[in-house]
C-alpha cells in the first residue's frame, strides 16, 4: 500500500543543515503523512460576524475542481463526527478495520474520538533581546490567553531566540504550561523561522486539529531557512499560524508582510499590538476564532496534480452567496 507523502529540503547550506543536525540529530529534511488532509475554516457574514450551527451537508469540498468527501466534521470546541456515506454522522469510536480500509484502497482511519477533541494550541514565544523591555508583560498575556482556552484544548510552550526551547510539552494541565513560560529567560539574537519550522515539525506528529500562534518583535537575525519555506510546510501541512507581532506594522513592513503574508496561506490572522491591552486583545481574537472555526477531513480523491492543489470550500446553504469562508488556499503533496 503506497503512502503520500512530501519532504522540504531546507535551504542555508552547510550551515543551515548543521545547524539542523544540532538541534533534532537529524538529516535536514522534513516529512510529512497527507494521506488524510485536516482542514480548518471560519465562516463570516458581511458584517464579519461567524456563522455557526452548519451541518457537514452546508459544506462542498473542492480540489482542483474535484469534490471531496469528508471523513470527519466539527464544529468550535465540540467532538468531531464521522461523515457517514450518506451524509449522516455518528460520533467517532472505534478504528476503521484495516480489511475495511484495504478494499478503499488508504490506511486505516483512526476514529478515536479523543483525537479530534479540542485544538493542540502551539505557543511560540519570542524570549530574544528584541523582547526586552515587554518580556514580562508578554508574558502576562499569553498566561492569561492560556487559562482561557476551553477545557478540550491542549497548549503547548515554545520559547526562542537564537535556539528553540520546549518550555512545556503539549497538555491540559494549564498550570503546567504556565509553569514552563513563567521559567522563560530572555536571550540573545533572533531565530523566528528557525524555532517555527521546528515547531511545526512537532505539531505535525499530532492528530486532530493544531494551531501555532507566534508571539514576536518582528525582525529575524539569525534564522537559516527562508520565512516562504516555513510557510509552505504549514501550508501543506494545514497548520494555522497566528502572528502577534508587537512592533508596529509600519516599522518594519519587511517583517509585517512576511507575517501577513504566512498568516494569510495558512488560513490563520496576523495582529499588531505594541500595548499589553492590544496583546490581549489580539489573543482573545484568536481564542474566539478557535471557538468558531470548523474542521473537516478528508482522503483526496484521485488527482493527476503532483503540484500545487488549490482548496476550494463552497457552502452550499448559502443561497445568496453571502458568507465569507476564510481558509488555507490549498497544499502540495509529494510522491516518496
Amino acid at each position: 500500500m503506497s503512502m503520500i507523502s512530501r519532504r522540504v529540503f531546507l535551504g542555508g547550506g552547510a550551515l543551515g543543515a548543521t545547524w539542523l543536525r544540532a538541534q533534532e540529530s537529524q538529516r535536514p529534511t522534513f516529512r510529512v503523512k497527507v494521506d488524510m488532509v485536516v482542514l480548518s475554516f471560519t465562516v463570516t457574514d458581511s458584517h464579519n460576524r461567524y456563522i455557526n450551527g452548519l451541518k457537514n451537508t452546508d459544506f462542498k469540498i473542492y480540489e482542483d475542481g474535484i469534490l471531496q468527501k469528508l471523513a470527519t466534521f466539527g464544529e468550535g470546541t465540540k467532538p468531531a463526527l464521522q461523515v457517514l456515506p450518506d451524509g449522516g454522522t455518528r460520533p467517532l469510536t472505534g478504528t476503521e478495520s484495516a480489511e475495511s480500509a484495504e478494499q478503499k484502497g488508504k490506511p486505516g482511519l483512526d476514529l478515536r474520538g479523543d483525537a479530534f477533541v479540542g485544538t493542540n494550541v502551539f505557543v511560540l514565544f519570542d524570549t530574544s533581546n528584541f523582547m526586552y523591555r515587554s518580556f514580562v508583560y508578554a508574558e502576562d498575556a499569553i498566561a492569561d490567553f492560556v487559562r482561557g482556552l476551553d477545557r478540550a484544548d491542549s497548549v503547548a510552550v515554545y520559547t526562542f531566540s537564537r535556539n528553540l526551547s520546549r518550555a512545556a510539552a503539549l497538555t491540559r494541565d494549564r498550570n503546567n504550561a504556565i509553569g514552563g513560560l513563567r521559567r522563560a529567560v530572555a536571550g540573545d539574537d533572533t531565530a523566528l523561522y528557525n524555532g517555527l519550522l521546528l515547531t511545526l515539525r512537532d505539531a505535525a506528529k499530532v492528530p486532530g486539529r493544531k494551531v501555532v500562534i507566534v508571539f514576536s518583535n518582528g525582525p529575524d537575525n539569525a534564522s537559516m531557512v527562508a520565512p516562504d519555506d516555513v510557510r509552505a510546510v504549514a501550508e501543506d501541512e494545514g497548520i494555522p499560524i497566528y502572528v502577534i507581532s508587537t512592533s508596529e506594522v509600519n516599522k518594519d513592513p519587511i517583517s509585517s508582510g512576511v507575517f501577513r503574508r504566512i498568516a494569510t496561506r495558512t488560513g490563520g490572522k496576523a495582529y499588531w499590538a505594541k500595548t499589553w491591552q492590544k496583546q490581549v486583545e489580539a489573543f482573545e481574537s484568536i481564542r474566539e476564532d478557535l471557538g468558531n472555526s470548523y474542521t473537516v477531513t478528508y482522503y483526496p480523491q484521485p488527482n493527476p496534480n503532483e503540484g500545487f492543489r488549490r482548496i476550494t470550500v463552497d457552502v452550499v446553504s448559502d443561497v445568496g452567496k453571502k458568507y465569507r469562508v476564510r481558509s488555507r488556499p490549498g497544499y502540495r503533496p509529494r510522491g516518496v
